[in-house]
């Protein structure tokens, strides 16, 4: 997909393909970046989450031989 943009981009600009992101696209990547990780731990940390988590490794534990 960042190809895509890139190449949309450099063809609406007229000049040629950047090698690399600027400051402010690894800015925005690492905001996206943290926000994801931060939705994630809430969601991983939930009640729901817990019990199903931990329902499941006391089946797994549980298994006769």
């Amino acid at each position: 997909m960042k190809i895509i943009w890139s190449r949309l981009r450099s063809a609406l600009s007229g000049r040629a393909d950047d090698a690399g992101m600027s400051t402010s696209e690894y800015a925005m990547g690492t905001i996206a970046a943290c926000a994801f990780a931060a939705v994630l731990y809430k969601v991983v940390t939930s009640e729901a989450v817990s019990t199903a988590l931990q329902s499941t490794i006391g089946k797994a534990l549980d298994v006769p031989f």
